[in-house]
């Protein structure tokens, strides 16, 4: 099949809050609410400086995506990535695309001159786990906090 990958449009924010809504409903942390996914699309789409939306179509359609905010280390002394939401359509799952969009991404983020790559998945979720075992992360001895303000 004709598989593009590429930067996400306005267009495609529907498609986008669609795939996140699949995402969340996997994740125990995280609630599907359309609207402020749409928010927060629109945020990073407005304010590229914040970070990238990455789509992958499959024959055209959006099929695919991926959510690479861009933060400072000063570990690293430069920028780095943090990778989010990336998910693809349950249609098109196992096919490899997952793979190919990620090192999309990873490319890009080296091409940008990033040096690190952080990501956050489900504990639970052994599949995702494994899938960026696969890829070359690994586990860190961090733990995530977080608090809502």
């Amino acid at each position: 099949m004709n598989t593009a990958i590429d930067f996400a449009t306005a267009e495609d924010l529907p498609h986008l809050a669609d795939l996140l809504a699949g995402l969340f409903a996997l994740e125990s942390d995280f609630t599907p609410e359309r609207d402020k996914q749409l928010r927060g699309l629109q945020l990073i789409l407005d304010e590229p400086q914040l970070g990238r939306l990455f789509v992958l179509r499959i024959a055209g359609q959006v099929a695919g995506m991926a959510n690479a905010l861009i933060t400072v280390s000063t570990a690293e002394g430069r920028k780095v990535l943090l990778l989010e939401d990336v998910i693809v359509s349950r249609a098109h799952r196992g096919g490899g695309y997952g793979r190919k969009l990620v090192e999309h991404v990873l490319d890009w983020a080296r091409e940008q001159g990033m040096t690190r790559v952080t990501l956050l998945a489900d504990r639970d979720n052994a599949t995702a786990l494994d899938f960026y075992r696969a890829l070359g992360f690994d586990g860190s001895h961090m733990t995530v906090l977080r608090k809502n303000l």
